[in-house]
């Protein structure tokens, strides 16, 4: 069964960290690289067990990936948060995964879908994006994994809310 490190970059996130950290009952950790926190978000993120480094030097994500301590890393901003369908998508995964050696071809990336909170409501981005990579992973855009078109997509879907 695969290991998964949920990465969450913060500064300044405690009124929303929360929400996310409870939905990533997945993972067999969660890391937070804080770039500078002046408030509670290193408190918070610790009472909900993650480790939290400070990043205040903004390494790049390639670097960020030395303190993860699972072969998988499932990215994500402190704003968003996974479903319940999604919880269970990645478990089902977790359970069912064969290693490499007996993987045809071999799978580095997953991707998932992701649905916004606006002012109108919920809208739902049609194309997934690719969130959960493996820890040798070196293509990125910002913070996040950069999009990977042969990525497997995972049933569930990333919530991102606009206010926390």
């Amino acid at each position: 069964m695969p290991a998964i490190t949920a990465l969450l970059h913060t500064q300044d996130d405690a009124l929303r960290l929360g929400r996310a950290l409870e939905t990533l009952l997945p993972c067999d950790e969660i890391l937070v690289l804080d770039h500078g926190s002046r408030d509670a978000t290193r408190r918070i993120a610790r009472g909900y067990g993650a480790r939290v480094v400070e990043a205040a030097d903004g390494p790049t994500p390639s670097q960020c990936l030395q303190f993860a301590r699972c072969e998988w890393i499932l990215c994500l901003e402190p704003r968003e948060a996974l479903t319940e369908a999604l919880a269970a998508s990645i478990f089902e995964w977790k359970s069912e995964w064969k290693p490499e050696s007996q993987a045809s071809p071999a799978i580095t990336a997953f991707s998932i879908f992701l649905r916004e909170e606006t002012t109108d409501g919920w809208l739902e981005n049609p194309t997934p994006q690719t969130r959960v990579v493996a820890r040798n992973w070196n293509q990125w855009e910002g913070l996040l994994p950069a999009p990977d078109p042969s990525a497997i997509a995972l049933e569930g879907a990333l919530l991102r809310f606009l206010l926390p």
